[in-house]
């Protein structure tokens, strides 16, 4: 737990002073899906971003950096709703438990292993004109290297996600 709390101040202390060396919009926000967790995104201009995720999957944490791509003309009757995509790649560790079992006694050991692996996004996201809010809808295939399985693909992992832009 200390671990994470560590990792956790490390990576807002590493945005911070990015976000406060350049003059970028900002957004910071939450995950909900198969892989939870806190997001930073920063505005390089109104159709390029960077984004900066911080997930829970699998009994682990993965630390995951995009590159994205913002569309506001593909809906004519609103520019609220922006499309984006984009894609990038990820790393950290997960957990497994093994059972075995020697006919007498059966037990379970916990093993845990890295991981890396490339990312695609797709999402559509309302902005609020009054709030400096927005909500989506996203979906983030990947394909990993290592871990339980050597290599995994998951095509469906989709959130909703709140952001606060500054």
């Amino acid at each position: 737990m200390k671990t994470i709390k560590l990792l956790l101040l490390l990576f807002f202390a590493t945005i911070t002073s990015i976000a406060n060396a350049q003059d970028f919009k900002n957004a910071v926000g939450i995950r909900l899906g198969l892989s939870p967790g806190f997001e930073y995104r920063i505005f390089a201009d109104d159709e390029n971003s960077y984004k900066f995720l911080l997930s829970t999957r699998d009994r682990g944490m993965q630390f995951h950096l995009f590159k994205e791509f913002h569309n506001y003309d593909l809906f004519v009757f609103t520019d609220q709703l922006i499309f984006f995509y984009g894609g990038g790649l990820h790393i950290g560790y997960e957990r497994w438990d093994v059972k075995y079992n020697n006919g007498y006694a059966e037990w379970y050991s916990t093993h845990t292993a890295f991981v890396t692996g490339l990312d695609g996004l797709a999402g559509l996201e309302y902005a609020f004109n009054d709030v400096p809010i927005s909500v989506g809808f996203e979906v983030k295939p990947f394909f990993e290297f290592f871990g339980q399985e050597t290599f995994d693909l998951q095509l469906f992992d989709f959130a909703f996600t709140a952001k606060y832009i500054f």
